[in-house]
């Protein structure tokens, strides 16, 4: 062992500690750690931020993006409401998004399978209000074994093909990883659905997804004319509501409150709906029967087709030109191009519409504004701004829009005519373009801690190849399988590939695994395949630590996980695909 391999695996090791360890937040040891190997040159100085242009740290950034894209356009929205259902239990919920996500990452990158889905399973998770630390990693772990069923599904999968005819003669076809890897993604995937996720960390209650006791606004929205419901009776939008977690009080027409329930009036164009939500439900509400915010009459002082909109929370104070007065007497909607949207007003009841409504120190309000004003709008008004909760509202109107670019860069990557990350980056600056995204939010939707993690390591990770030290490893590999049966050697193999996943890129893992596997195969005297084979699974199956896989590292930002938080669910994980692999691979693969 050279003194630089001494010092790199010294250096992995005190990383690993120090991240398992958990003082310290894991982009700052990684980070350390670089300066470090950079210091002792172990990392040339020329390289010592190549990780931070890496393709991996770019789709990172850019799938954050494109996944908020997803949620405000209503695309995720739209898949909740098909495909997802709160009230689920947690272990069908996995089951459904496993499988799901498996199917998807199949016949398409799985980084952009998890894209798609991980806001659904993050709203999910808050309409169920459970941690949605429970049941993201699960997904993470469902897409990244579903894309070892198929050729396209995981880059290891390609290189390995390409290896194989480089040696061989002839690549492996589409479906020759759907035996052995298909099983392992069942096998995984019901593990994981059914008793895996009770081993995740609970975390400390601080994690994003995690439910806040958040109070319920008496709020509007207007049925527009024309509108499918307009000739039912108001109780016919009830379940709807009560699916969103939204009560309906009451109609209004013509500017005045109907008397009671109004449950068996016909509803009519220009209504307002009266109800009692938060902001999320409300918002959700409005996308799923497609009702309008306001009335025609105010939409067009507000622009509401212009610049994105937000909702922001703030409180009545005694100073507030709102004091004492109404939403309406301050000019709000034609002098700020803002909205009332709904007033939380602890134990007194509201009867009046919301902009005739005499508001009163202590009201919590919630408006709706354009982005780039929605400051200076709470100024205006001298109210107290609440802590931004990351309210969007939804522009569904541009929902298919959202939806067709992702696709449209899924299959043009897949199918080769782009490159994944360029193919993102399109699509993350078409969200921009069309407002989709709007450009004062664009870099807050990026986890900067994860990308900084990633950036960090990969440097060390190339390092590490670079000075010898996975040859050393394959080298003690073929010392310790010398004279053992053909099912040991296989595991062994499999076990030092799924080590090396978990510290390095899976790609480059594959690329540095592969020809190990075959010259071991070789020197027995047997076919290479299933030694290709199980390389191909060990590779992809980084289930121990956020770095060895982007899917791992998407999720540890959105979940709240720790570094150390992986391996409990993780490290059994990777012993039932190695225990199922091995006699599969000897069953369709035989030496």
């Amino acid at each position: 062992m050279t003194f630089d391999q001494t010092l790199l695996f010294c250096l992995f090791g005190a990383v690993f500690a120090m991240l398992l360890w958990g003082k310290f937040r894991y982009d700052l040891v990684a980070f350390s750690a670089l300066l470090i190997a950079v210091i002792l040159g172990l990392v040339p100085s020329s390289d010592a931020f190549a990780g931070f242009g890496h393709p991996a740290t770019i789709i990172v950034a850019l799938v954050l993006v494109v996944s908020s894209g997803l949620v405000r356009s209503g695309a995720v929205m739209l898949i909740t409401r098909t495909l997802v259902d709160p009230d689920r239990k947690i272990g069908t919920h996995i089951s459904l998004m496993g499988v799901t996500g498996g199917v998807l990452s199949a016949f398409m990158n799985n980084v952009a399978a998890l894209a798609l889905l991980m806001p659904v399973d993050i709203q999910t998770a808050q309409k169920a209000k459970r941690a949605v630390r429970l049941t993201l990693m699960p997904l993470s772990f469902a897409t990244i074994l579903g894309g070892m069923v198929t050729l396209i599904g995981t880059p290891p999968n390609i290189i390995i093909a390409s290896i194989r005819e480089q040696n061989l003669g002839e690549p492996f076809a589409m479906f020759d990883f759907a035996p052995v890897g298909g099983i392992a993604a069942l096998v995984g995937i019901a593990f994981v659905a059914f008793f895996g996720w009770r081993l995740i960390p609970k975390g400390d209650g601080a994690e994003a997804g995690s439910v806040a006791d958040v109070s319920k606004y008496l709020a509007e929205l207007t049925v527009p004319d024309g509108h499918k419901s307009v000739g039912d009776p108001l109780h016919t939008l009830y379940d709807v509501a009560e699916k969103n977690d939204v009560a309906i009080l009451g109609l209004g027409r013509d500017g005045k409150r109907l008397r009671g329930t109004a449950r068996n009036r016909l509803i009519e164009g220009g209504d307002t709906l009266i109800l009692e939500a938060t902001p999320a439900a409300l918002d959700e509400f409005r996308t799923a029967l497609d009702l309008e915010f306001v009335d025609d009459a105010r939409a067009g002082q507000l622009d509401i087709k212009g610049e994105g909109l937000t909702m922001v929370e703030c409180v009545v104070t005694e100073t507030s030109r709102l004091n004492g007065r109404t939403a309406q007497s301050v000019g709000l909607t034609w002098r700020q191009r803002t909205v009332l949207m709904g007033v939380a007003r602890e134990g007194r009841r509201i009867t009046q519409k919301l902009r005739k409504t005499v508001l009163k120190p202590g009201d919590v309000l919630l408006l709706l504004t354009p982005q780039e004003t929605s400051t200076d709008v709470v100024d205006w008004l001298k109210c107290l701004p609440l802590a931004d909760r990351g309210l969007q509202v939804t522009a569904d109107e541009k929902m298919w829009l959202a939806i067709g670019l992702f696709v449209g860069a899924v299959v043009a990557a897949s199918v080769g005519l782009i490159y994944l990350p360029v193919a993102l980056g399109v699509v993350a600056v078409a969200y921009v373009l069309t407002g989709i995204v709007p450009l004062q939010s664009l870099y807050d939707q990026i986890e900067w801690p994860v990308v900084v993690l990633l950036g960090s390591m990969i440097p060390l990770g190339v390092a590490l190849e670079q000075s010898g030290g996975t040859a050393l490893l394959a080298q003690q590999m073929l010392w310790l399988s010398d004279g053992m049966p053909a099912w040991a050697i296989l595991t062994i193999l499999m076990v030092v590939t799924m080590t090396l996943s978990d510290v390095l890129n899976n790609a480059a893992t594959a690329i540095v695994a592969a020809p190990i596997a075959i010259e071991m195969a070789q020197t027995l005297g047997v076919s290479p395949d299933p030694f290709l084979m199980a390389v191909a699974v060990a590779a992809s199956a980084a289930f121990l630590t956020p770095i060895g896989h982007k899917n791992n590292t998407l999720i540890l930002g959105p979940g709240g996980y720790k570094f150390s938080d992986y391996w409990p669910l993780g490290l059994p994980l990777e012993i039932l695909i190695i225990a199922v692999s091995v006699p599969s691979i000897l069953i369709f693969w035989p030496l």
